[in-house]
């Protein structure tokens, strides 16, 4: 009797054995079907395209996972159609860079009606602006005169009260230093970023929403960093302004590509990236105002006065160069 009772444990326990690795096998393989999605989007942009995706039926077919603007160019250069992903939402000049050295993207299989020509790769998914904003409150209290242009705030009366973005951890701090490069060249423009830097101080900020934040904390009188968001803490009524700078408002594309596999997420992943664009801007483009499609339209406010494009293709390697000048600046 108790060798029939121990055998009849000993089969139920074998079989429960049998269940659970059917069930992880079973686990396994549905996760593998599911589209694996790498983003250097912020939570807006996340928000968003998850929000997308989901209305669209997709719902628990993806994994989304979010990683830093450096540490996702970093996979993507050095893994190529071995990284993990089925589909990448990253600034445009890592995505190019990456196809030029490992040709890791497939052409876009859907239709899109740009503003301006792009890769048959990838399409933008959104665009960032940069712009001067300034704490109206402090530059009263500091009888500062209103600047109008980056080099302004290079001025003895704004030491320690400007904040800008580094670039050296933010693809913000780019778009200051395209706009020094391309009105001052490097001879000048090396002068004029020492001057800024030094008067940032402590307020050299590794992220790019940081000088924002400082500006609407009141910690600084002004900044430098993504007009948008200068907009939208004006419009909720701080005391806040922005000023487009007289050396112009350069932009940053971030765009959706779908990585090259073998496999059956390659069709899915198509699939999703199409949603983001055609289902998911519409959100995006309240977040990130800057109109990248036929029919888009953004308010007057959401307008840089002075849009301008660096006169170099935007590279890995013009990055490189860039941050370089930035370091011999200091």
């Amino acid at each position: 009797m108790f060798k029939t009772v121990k055998g009849i444990m000993l089969s139920l326990f074998v079989l429960g054995l049998v269940f659970a690795l059917i069930a992880c096998t079973s686990n396994k393989e549905d996760g593998s079907k599911k589209v694996v999605i790498y983003t250097n989007g912020d939570e807006e942009a996340t928000m968003a395209m998850e929000s997308a995706l989901n209305d669209a039926g997709y719902d628990g077919k993806y994994i989304l996972q979010s990683l830093g603007t450096s540490e996702l160019g970093g996979k993507l250069l050095a893994e190529g159609d071995q990284i993990e992903a089925n589909l990448v939402t990253m600034s445009s000049y890592f995505v190019e860079s990456a196809q030029e050295k490992h040709s890791m993207f497939a052409d876009l299989s859907f239709q899109t009606n740009p503003l301006e020509k792009y890769p048959p790769f990838y399409t933008p998914v959104l665009a960032n602006t940069g712009s001067i904003f300034v704490n109206t409150e402090v530059i009263k209290q500091k009888g500062l005169m209103m600047p109008t242009s980056i080099k302004d705030l290079t001025k003895p009366e704004f030491q320690g009260l400007v904040s800008i973005p580094n670039i050296l951890d933010s693809s913000t701090g780019w778009l200051l230093v395209q706009a020094v490069i391309n009105q001052y060249g490097e001879e000048e423009g090396k002068a004029v970023l020492h001057d800024l830097i030094a008067n940032s101080g402590p307020h050299l900020e590794s992220s790019g929403s940081g000088p924002i934040k400082k500006v609407q904390a009141g910690e600084v009188a002004a900044g430098f960093g993504l007009r948008h968001q200068a907009v939208v803490a004006k419009e909720s009524g701080l005391p806040i302004d922005y000023i487009d700078p007289i050396e112009g408002n350069f932009s940053l594309t971030e765009s959706v590509a779908v990585v090259k596999k073998d496999d059956a997420t390659t069709k899915l992943a198509m699939e999703m990236a199409e949603v983001i664009i055609k289902d998911a801007r519409k959100n995006l483009i309240t977040n990130y105002p800057v109109a990248l499609y036929e029919g888009e339209t953004v308010g007057a406010n959401n307008k840089p006065a002075h849009s301008m494009k660096f006169e170099k293709p935007l590279t890995i390697e013009l990055l490189e160069q860039h941050q370089q000048f930035f370091k011999s600046a200091k």
